[in-house]
């Protein structure tokens, strides 16, 4: 695990902070809608450069109960496109308020399901998972399912991901930005209903897998002071622990996903610039 607070300078206190939050693609992407197995996704492309094959599933966040495949666009995923010319699919699964778990995990899968089952059409010698926050948590279930029922996964990245429905001891009391224990309770509460606070399956929440050997290599980034952070280094921690190669960066935060809300912060530019950093790494296995 690679830690660079000490490299990173924190905003300056009282700085009036823009938040930029872009739901369209540019002109550097060309976009096919497609419906999935009922599933609405949105397939993003270079619009120039030779595409790269490899398709990435990208899963959106919002605590299981919000937002939306569009969010893509404010994401990590549009440098994978843009910067490496790799295949992108974004899933409109059904959020929690819809209809609860499994339905978030099902939808997902069976996005991935068919990249797999098409991988000629798209070009996916390897397939990729990634997300972030909820879609992070769903991403690290996604790669279980498709561990357990054999589909190859070359790389996940759960970024920041929201995986223990059992309160940590940073999720716990947390008053972080953007997510919190009031906020993260409610996500829970509405996905797993009667089995918030219960034992489930890892496929629903992801940090209560007792088996972690043969998941794919992952990399990851969280912020210090926020919920998430606890789950996602004891994931990592129980990775390696299986012999899977896995990293996390840690940053001097208590911002939910400030790489996404923030992106001009020097802390969001030093973990994106990690993030393309891992992912060209991660092309070149």
């Amino acid at each position: 695990m690679t830690y660079h607070d000490d490299r990173i300078q924190k905003s300056c206190p009282g700085k009036k902070q823009i938040m930029k939050i872009q739901l369209r693609p540019d002109g550097d992407i060309k976009v096919q809608k497609l419906r999935i197995s009922g599933v609405p996704t949105l397939i993003l492309r270079p619009a120039k450069t030779a595409e790269v094959p490899v398709a990435v599933l990208w899963i959106h966040g919002g605590g299981y109960i919000t937002g939306m495949k569009e969010m893509v666009y404010m994401s990590r995923a549009m440098d994978l496109v843009k910067k490496f010319g790799v295949t992108v699919f974004s899933p409109g699964y059904r959020l929690a308020w819809q209809k609860p778990y499994p339905a978030a995990a099902d939808d997902c899968y069976a996005v991935l399901d068919y990249i797999d089952k098409h991988r000629n059409e798209f070009n996916a010698e390897k397939l990729m998972v990634g997300g972030e926050s909820a879609g992070g948590g769903l991403a690290a279930a996604v790669c279980m399912m498709a561990r357990d029922r054999g589909i190859h996964i070359d790389f996940q990245m759960p970024l920041y991901p929201m995986i223990s429905n059992i309160d940590t001891e940073s999720s716990k009391d947390n008053h972080g930005k953007i997510w919190n224990t009031r906020r993260n309770h409610i996500g829970w509460r509405m996905y797993l209903r009667s089995g918030a606070k219960k034992t489930v399956s890892p496929y629903a929440a992801p940090a209560q897998q007792t088996d972690y050997a043969g998941l794919p290599p992952c990399y990851t980034f969280v912020g210090d002071g926020e919920p998430f952070y606890r789950e996602t280094m004891d994931y990592i921690s129980a990775l390696r622990a299986a012999g899977v190669d896995a990293e996390a960066d840690v940053y001097p935060s208590d911002y939910h996903a400030f790489d996404m809300l923030k992106p001009d912060d020097e802390i969001s530019k030093e973990a994106i610039r990690r993030f393309n950093e891992r992912f060209e790494k991660a092309l070149m296995r």
